[in-house]
């Protein structure tokens, strides 16, 4: 046989492989985005799924019906996760894990942690379609209460507290009434906690949720690292009186030495050098009438960075300048810090470099980049080797109805998604 020949089949061969190469189902992927809209939509046309509403348990039972019908086993544990697995050709090997969340925040949009699970849920029905079985089984998980706590991956980490159960949301329902309502047990969280050797890897898909990726014009991000995030209450006590007969400079005005404090955040958190943000993102005032002085004022506070030795340094020193606002305004300030907490994580390596590998075959552009939100991927972490892909949002716009990412945008990062499974289970 010439020499000519055998380069041509050789090329011939090689265009059939690329040919076969399987690929998401990028129409599919966006409508079902669109069907998972349907669950709590308003007749303004906008979704609301704040977790544990009806619409979040609606939703979950559509997702689990979905990974039935796509021949997986589905199942619920003990903190309201769906978790569906994917048999493999050898079952001794340990998961290859992925997935992401299908609850909103308040006036959200489609897309935070919905592009995630989505996304799982076609690189399956692709597997199916192209009759291709991995060496490990595949489990996706659909994490619940990610928004008011990161609820569900933080029980799988094992750090998910009895006080944390006690915290309400929007829905009027406690952490633990919640899960209970999706299914799970909180007699029974503590069974939820996987073993550090239990999965293989962990693999999460999101939209960056910031601008970097447009801006810059790049397919895909690749996370290093996710910021660790540190929640207070703060609550500012002073005496309500009359509005009309307290003179100015008799009064104990708490919603005042709040505002004082409001601006104080700012400023400290701008004073130190480097990423960090500090942030009063809520505000309470007592008893809420326009002729009374506020007698007691609650607030929120967080503060994120990529250090929790930083973290602490900026709270010591809102803390400090919280408590010299309260002596000078005569009212009394407490810092009570919340149960909805999370360390900084830092993405596996041979894992970042495996999503950038598959970007580049699929001749997709990348950046590694930090996240500067929390993510199901910080608790994984705890526990597996985890790794995190950022697909580009529009216009930087994150937890707003004008949240939004393309259907081409989702398909490239379900596309890398796939193809990391695939290159991990050959790997590990």
């Amino acid at each position: 046989m010439s020499l000519r020949i055998l380069t041509l089949l050789f090329f011939f061969g090689c265009s059939i492989v690329l040919a076969q190469k399987p690929k998401v189902n990028q129409d599919r992927l966006e409508q079902r985005i669109f069907e998972l809209a349907k669950f709590g939509l308003q007749e303004n046309g906008e979704t609301e799924r704040v977790a544990f509403s009806d619409a979040d348990v609606a939703a979950q039972k559509w997702v689990m019906n979905t990974l039935t019908n796509l021949g997986l086993e589905v199942h619920i544990d003990f903190a309201g996760n769906v978790i569906g697995t994917r048999k493999g050709k050898n079952a001794s090997l340990k998961p290859i894990s992925f997935g992401s969340h299908i609850d909103r925040v308040p006036n959200g949009g489609n897309y935070d942690g919905c592009v995630g699970s989505m996304a799982s849920l076609e690189v399956l029905e692709v597997l199916n379609e192209n009759k291709i079985t991995t060496k490990h089984p595949l489990e996706i998980i659909i994490f619940s209460n990610e928004e008011g706590g990161v609820m569900g991956s933080r029980a799988l980490a094992g750090h998910l507290g009895k006080s944390a159960l006690e915290v309400v949301n929007s829905t009027g329902y406690s952490m633990g009434e919640g899960i209970m309502r999706l299914g799970g047990d909180t007699t029974r969280i503590k069974e939820v906690a996987r073993k550090k050797d239990e999965i293989a890897a962990f693999l999460e898909l999101h939209i960056e949720q910031g601008g970097t990726l447009e801006k810059e014009n790049i397919d895909i991000g690749i996370v290093e690292g996710i910021v660790g995030l540190k929640w207070w209450e703060v609550e500012f006590t002073g005496f309500s009186n009359h509005a009309g007969t307290t003179p100015m400079n008799a009064r104990q005005d708490a919603l005042l030495a709040a505002a004082k404090f409001i601006i104080a955040v700012n400023e400290i958190t701008n004073s130190f050098e480097g990423a960090q943000v500090g942030t009063v993102g809520k505000i309470n005032a007592e008893p809420g009438a326009p002729n009374v002085i506020p007698g007691k004022v609650i607030t929120s506070l967080e503060v994120r960075d990529l250090s929790s030795e930083v973290i602490e340094k900026v709270y010591h020193a809102i803390e400090s300048k919280g408590k010299e606002i309260a002596k000078a305004s005569d009212v009394q300030i407490e810092f009570r810090p919340l149960d909805t907490t999370a360390d900084p994580a830092i993405m596996t390596s041979n894992i970042q470099d495996a999503i950038g590998k598959s970007a580049e075959k699929l001749g997709l552009s990348t950046k590694r980049m930090p996240s500067g939100a929390g993510h199901d991927a910080q608790d994984m972490a705890l526990i597996a080797p985890t790794g995190m892909i950022f697909v580009p949002s529009k216009g930087g716009i994150s937890h707003s109805p004008k949240e939004f990412t393309s259907a081409a945008d989702m398909a490239n990062g379900a596309n890398v998604l796939l193809h990391t499974i695939l290159a991990l289970d050959k790997k590990l």
